[in-house]
């Protein structure tokens, strides 16, 4: 009996070996192998089970580690290895509290062991990125968060709890492909995880891919029934995806009050969602459009693009908004980003258009000065001058204070240059086409307003101003 026992440990001994020169040969998967034939051969030898887990560790199969350095301090308590190495497990798997424990009894065994005093502040800066990462969720500081899980990471890189927590951030962060790469990685180890899953649900849901994202976070319920996070963002997505067609419904039934009121609504449900409220908010500036709520539209397209700074109809839903209440100058601003990311014919077209507009604005209104709608007839616009040149006539203001002469003689020379444009129907054209009308060889700055004036009323006898009073 003693011989066959003896004869076992020589034979375990000489596997053991065999998986050391493995070992040092980096083939971790002879190496584990081998260990593992010394363990069946000796089961209750602690250095064994040290020796198969520092082979798995390398193999990164932490958590089949952590349980032979479990075996390994059972069989032996005062074995320092294992207790390094089940620390060093539970460290790389984000357990600072049981790595703690572990490198606490390794300086039980041997105080001034710099390998275990080392790891023991490793897992205290652990305790205290995940203290600062909560604080940081409930602040809703998710920058603070995916910063805290990476140094976090950096001594627990197997943590799928830090992984999950770093995405999870980074989808709120709209950072989606980051956080799409970091649970596709984990499904791909583990297409069970509940977290991962509704992660992945997560970003389709942020990138108002609704219908896809519905179908992960159902799926991560199927993993864990009692998953909120998930249960929570299926309800929200299908509550919004429901609350937008409504809206999208009445809007084209043509019910643009209620239109207006649904897409309200679903502006309330999630807030995190982006993308989604993003549009929300541009088809409400549409309907407000409608409405002739043109302020609160372009509102509406400001938070939009706010939430989405590359959503391109948003921009021209504002820049409409801005020709519509005579706002050139911020119009062009619009239609020249559209432009300068879509270099299409069409948006070229609506700058252009636009830098016309801002153009007109900003020559004189002869219009405005006449008092006569754009699409005024020629016998009003005569009409109009006839009055509004008797009234500032500088013979009518005559004993008005120098100041006030002034100012009417000012306004009696713009009614003449609007009424010589205006009644010109070559040069109409090219006034409310901006054009210059200087081309036709009209030099406003020597303009003479007393010859339109001679001219309409027929020269000297055709008026008299007397006592302030004009008689015709």
């Amino acid at each position: 009996m003693f011989l066959a026992q003896s004869h076992c440990c020589v034979e375990a001994e000489s596997f053991k070996e065999q998986g050391n020169a493995f070992y040092v040969k980096k083939d971790y998967a002879e190496a584990f192998n081998y260990y593992t034939k010394a363990i069946d051969m000796c089961p209750k030898n602690a250095s064994y089970y040290g020796n198969r887990a520092a082979t798995l560790m390398m193999l990164c199969r932490y958590r089949d580690a952590l349980e032979d350095c479990q075996q390994a301090v059972r069989l032996d308590n005062t074995f320092i290895k294992g207790h390094l190495r089940e620390g060093k497990c539970h460290l790389l798997l984000g357990n600072a509290m049981a790595a703690s424990r572990c490198f606490q009894r390794v300086l039980e065994l041997e105080s001034d062991n710099s390998q275990a005093q080392q790891e023991l502040k490793n897992a205290e800066s652990i305790l205290e990125y995940e203290r600062m990462a909560e604080i940081g969720f409930e602040k809703r500081d998710f920058r603070m968060v995916v910063f805290c899980m990476d140094r976090a990471l950096d001594s627990a890189s197997a943590c799928h709890k830090f992984k999950i927590l770093k995405a999870e951030c980074l989808a709120l962060l709209g950072r989606y492909p980051e956080a799409q790469s970091v649970a596709s990685d984990i499904l791909r180890m583990d297409s069970t995880n509940a977290d991962a899953l509704y992660v992945r649900g997560l970003c389709l849901y942020y990138e108002d891919c609704i219908d896809k994202a519905v179908q992960f976070f159902v799926q991560a319920l199927r993993m864990a029934p009692d998953h909120d996070k998930a249960r929570l963002a299926c309800r929200n997505a299908k509550a919004l995806k429901a609350k937008k067609e409504e809206g999208n419904k009445a809007f084209k039934e043509g019910n643009y009050e209620a239109a207006y009121e649904l897409y309200s609504e679903a502006l309330t449900i999630d807030p995190n969602n982006i993308k989604t409220n993003a549009k929300l908010y541009c088809n409400r500036a549409t309907v407000g459009s409608k409405l002739k709520k043109l302020e609160q539209a372009i509102e509406d397209c400001t938070k939009a693009i706010k939430l989405d700074e590359t959503y391109i109809k948003a921009y021209l839903r504002r820049a409409q908004c801005y020709m519509d209440t005579e706002q050139y100058e911020e119009a062009v601003r619009d239609y020249e980003k559209v432009y300068q990311t879509e270099k299409t014919k069409e948006h070229k077209q609506l700058l252009k258009n636009a830098q016309l507009e801002l153009k007109k604005s900003k020559r004189k209104d002869y219009y405005k000065i006449l008092g006569v709608d754009k699409k005024a007839t020629e016998e009003e616009i005569k009409k109009a001058y006839r009055k509004r040149a008797l009234l500032h006539h500088p013979d009518r203001h005559s004993g008005a204070s120098a100041e006030v002469q002034k100012e009417e003689e000012k306004k009696f020379k713009e009614v003449g240059e609007a009424f010589s444009v205006l009644s010109d129907p070559k040069k109409k054209s090219r006034y409310d086409t901006g054009q210059d009308l200087e081309d036709d060889g009209m030099n406003m700055g020597d303009f003479d307003a007393n010859n339109i004036f001679k001219a309409f009323f027929g020269g000297p006898g055709g008026f008299s101003f007397e006592g302030n009073i004009c008689s015709v």
